[in-house]
Parts: structure tokens; sequence; C-alpha cells
């Protein structure tokens, strides 16, 4: 839950989330349907607590989690709820920005989520005390970095490596921008896209969706196992996008 690109190519909109855990965490079941609040979501579902860092809705919405809100912070347990349900009940919604305006977040630890909604981007972040809702321009990429793991600076740098990949690949397929989140980086294993700190705490798994006018896929590597799956979503709606 730590490294999130979106990108807008060629009539379609790519999510991916490289998440980053500590090498005790149990492997994630891939992606499936899965009924929530009466809802038919697509997800990985982490096993200790039931949630999920990305999710899919057939209308096409889309929620994708980090870790931390502004800054880093120290975890205060116990939380009364996972960010991963959180997620889930709120990409469940008809209206998930306005479910997040309106939810109760107190306990919950701080967190960003990236909505995607009717068209629209959304950075939605609660750091503990408030919420801080922000649109965003969805026909240009954007990058993020957890701030639980990396530092403004390290951030900043990769930025920079993201803007500098997008200059040479201005129309990248699901299956380039996987190829960065594996890559990116200067070799340096502890900031790297695909990170790997002394074997404790490292990239396990990359989680990619592309949305397409009627139609989603869900590409999913277990970096462990080396296994992949891929999932295909018929939506409910045409997706207007913008080339």
């Amino acid at each position: 839950m730590c490294t999130v690109s979106f990108i807008p190519s060629e009539g379609k909109y790519f999510f991916t989330s490289s998440r980053d855990e500590q090498a005790g965490r149990a492997a994630a079941y891939f992606p499936e349907l899965y009924e929530i609040n009466g809802q038919l979501l697509m997800f990985p579902k982490d096993p200790k607590a039931g949630g999920s860092w990305i999710a899919l809705h057939p209308s096409g919405h889309t929620a994708v989690l980090l870790n931390g809100a502004i800054r880093a912070h120290q975890p205060e347990p116990p939380y009364r709820k996972s960010r991963g349900l959180v997620l889930l009940d709120l990409i469940a919604q008809p209206d998930p920005v306005q479910a997040f305006e309106d939810s109760d977040l107190n306990c919950i630890e701080p967190f960003t989520l990236i909505l995607f909604e009717n068209k629209k981007l959304w950075s939605a972040r609660w750091d503990g005390k408030n919420k801080k809702l922000e649109s965003l321009i969805p026909h240009r990429p954007h990058i993020w970095s957890s701030v639980t793991l990396y530092g403004p600076a390290v951030i900043q740098k990769r930025e920079t490596w993201f803007k500098s990949w997008l200059a040479e690949n201005p129309n990248p397929s699901m299956a380039d921008i996987i190829n960065f989140h594996k890559n990116g980086g200067d070799g340096d294993p502890v900031n790297d896209i695909l990170m790997n700190r002394q074997g404790r705490l490292f990239t396990n798994s990359i989680s990619s969706i592309r949305l397409s006018a009627d139609i989603a896929a869900f590409h999913y590597t277990d970096l462990r196992s080396g296994e992949t799956a891929e999932r295909i979503l018929p939506l409910e709606k045409h997706i207007p996008v913008k080339a």
C-alpha cells in the first residue's frame, strides 16, 4: 500500500499499486469478486483483516489505499477497524467521495485514499483528526508514495523518476507500467519503486487495473511466489475517457 500511480493513456485509465509489507505478513488472496454491503467488488483480499488496498466496482469506481496522510505518524492502537475495510465500505457506496466526507473515522489509523469516480480523481486523506479532500486533474499522470515509509526528499526523487520514465513512455501499456513498478529507481533497494529493506520489509505484490470504456482488466502479481493472475470485469456503464 505504499506506491501508487495513476496514468491516463490512449483512452484508458491505469491504476497500479506496489504493496510494501513486513516479511511476516501473510500473502493476500488473488483478486476475486466479493459482495460487500450488497455490492459486488473486485479486489485482492488481505487474510488478516479481510480488507484490501485496491478495489474496483463494476461502475468503474476505483479506490487505492496508502498508509499515512500528510506526514509520518506514530501508530496508536487499538483501532476499531482496519483501513482496508474502510476502503471497501467507501467504494461500495454509490458516491464514494460523499461517503468519505460523511464517514466517522474516529479511531481509524491515518490513511490516504485515491478515488476515481465518474471521470473525477480525488485524494481523500485522514490524519487521525481531520479529513482533507482534494480534487485532482484526471487527464494527467500522478504518483504517490506512502509517507510512513518515504520522507519528503525521497518522495520528490520518486516523482522525478516517474516524470523521466513518462517522457520516454508517453503512452504506456499496462505491461509498461508494471515494468516501471518493478524497475523504477536508481538501484537503491531501500527506496526504489520495488523496494527491499534487508528482507524484513519489501514490495510483495503489484496490482494494476486498466479501465476502458466498457471493461476493466485487473492484473495481479505475487512477487514472492512469482504467480500472476488477470481478471476481467465488464463495466455497468460506459466511462467517458479523455485521450
